[in-house]
């Protein structure tokens, strides 16, 4: 599985380079252009890599990360500014930034840093999502009920692990959408009630109902609905 990297980006010049070469190297890629929508893709996801700018409209680099580590986000933080003085790069390495680049940069470096992130242990993010008895092992992408193998898609394993961070929370249509599909929800299309639908079947097939619809709410991964 390809390693998750978030850009929050404010500069659709610099951020279409970033997104088109890391995608290019085989990294899974996704995009935020300000602030609060970081925060947002933050709130709704796990990431291995977040490329974080300093600078950015809504909500400031170094109030984003703050937020993102007093909630114990885990992902490595490499912050990108413009500053290059030296209480700058302690000022970011303070709020929680693993590592610090300064524009402009070489790609290869970037690469280079970003490479040494993933090598870093993250122990206290889980190799095994486990609810009842659906586990789902994020290093080898086996999906398994009642020690039954379950194969899935990419897409529907993504919407599982999705249900599986957020077990016993009552998730909204438009927030399992944007994080599984990286897309607004037009409050239209059935693409998610599909792949629900399909999870559930598969699932149902070693057990009794774990994902619940509830009505004009979302849905909830829990052993009876709420």
């Amino acid at each position: 599985m390809s390693q998750r990297i978030l850009i929050v980006e404010d500069d659709p010049i610099n951020a279409d380079y970033l997104v088109r070469g890391l995608r290019e190297e085989g990294y899974s890629v996704d995009h935020a252009a300000d602030g609060i929508t970081g925060e947002s893709l933050l709130q709704v996801s796990n990431w291995d890599v977040v490329i974080l700018d300093r600078t950015l409209p809504g909500q400031d680099g170094m109030t984003l990360l703050k937020h993102y580590r007093a909630r114990n986000g885990t992902a490595a933080v490499l912050l990108l500014t413009a500053h290059d003085s030296i209480d700058d790069r302690v000022r970011g390495l303070d709020a929680g930034a693993d590592d610090y680049l300064c524009k402009p940069f070489a790609f290869a470096e970037l690469l280079a840093r970003i490479r040494a992130l993933g090598r870093r242990p993250q122990s206290s993010i889980p190799a095994i999502l486990v609810y009842d008895d659906v586990s789902l092992d994020l290093l080898t992408r086996t999906t398994t009920r009642a020690g039954k193998i379950i194969t899935l898609t990419a897409k529907e394993e993504a919407l599982l692990g999705f249900l599986l961070r957020h077990a016993g929370q009552v998730m909204t249509r438009t927030r399992i959408y944007e994080a599984v599909w990286d897309e607004r929800y037009d409050g239209l299309s059935n693409t998610l009630e599909v792949h629900i639908m399909e999870l559930r079947r598969k699932l149902e097939l070693h057990g009794p109902r774990l994902i619940h619809t509830l009505r004009n709410r979302g849905y909830l991964l829990a052993g009876k609905a709420t």
